[in-house]
């Protein structure tokens, strides 16, 4: 175990930005040793996933974000609606991961029980969570068994996770709202 430990020295850091276009539903993969700031910019107004391997304490992880709302009202509008599309649609891009980076799982196939942390980044402190999403393996899958999920604030009123999306007014208001986005 220790042998391969070191061998991931080589592949830290490794980044992924999985970006998606409305208009032509095509997703883009890049992965890269460094995060891509300028295929970043403007990161709150798009729909991109952005994910990289962390080496803690000699334990292997993922860490993803998502970036739910943020500098303006009109995000924050549809902060619960995108959660709720980001939270649906991570086994996709996680299986994408998995697809664009076979040769690297091919030569570490350790990594697919590594576990993954999905950050949702919001001004919302209701939507500004870390969740544990199990092993990498599982997670692509979809199949998150004992989620954890945790605020990254310290807001007390908003300590409960958000419900799930359903046919409210307000759920309706705002994906909307969102697709006029």
């Amino acid at each position: 175990m220790g042998e391969g430990l070191k061998n991931y020295s080589a592949i830290i850091p490794r980044t992924y930005i999985l970006s998606h276009c409305d208009f032509t539903a095509n997703i883009t993969l890049t992965i890269s040793n460094v995060i891509n700031l300028n295929q970043l910019k403007g990161w709150y107004n798009k729909d991109d996933v952005v994910a990289e391997w962390k080496k803690v304490k000699e334990t292997m992880f993922l860490k993803v974000h998502c970036y739910v709302s943020g500098p303006n009202l009109l995000l924050d509008l549809a902060a619960e609606f995108r959660y709720n599309i980001f939270s649906k649609e991570l086994p996709s891009v996680l299986k994408a991961v998995l697809h664009g980076d076979s040769v690297l799982l091919a030569e570490h196939p350790e990594l697919m029980d590594a576990l993954v942390y999905v950050y949702f980044h919001s001004s919302l402190p209701k939507y500004n969570l870390m969740e544990c999403w199990g092993p990498l393996k599982n997670a692509a899958e979809g199949k998150l068994g004992d989620q954890v999920q945790g605020l990254l604030t310290a807001d007390k009123e908003s300590s409960s996770p958000p419900a799930k999306w359903g046919r409210s007014p307000k759920s309706i208001f705002q994906a909307f709202f969102t697709f006029l986005l």
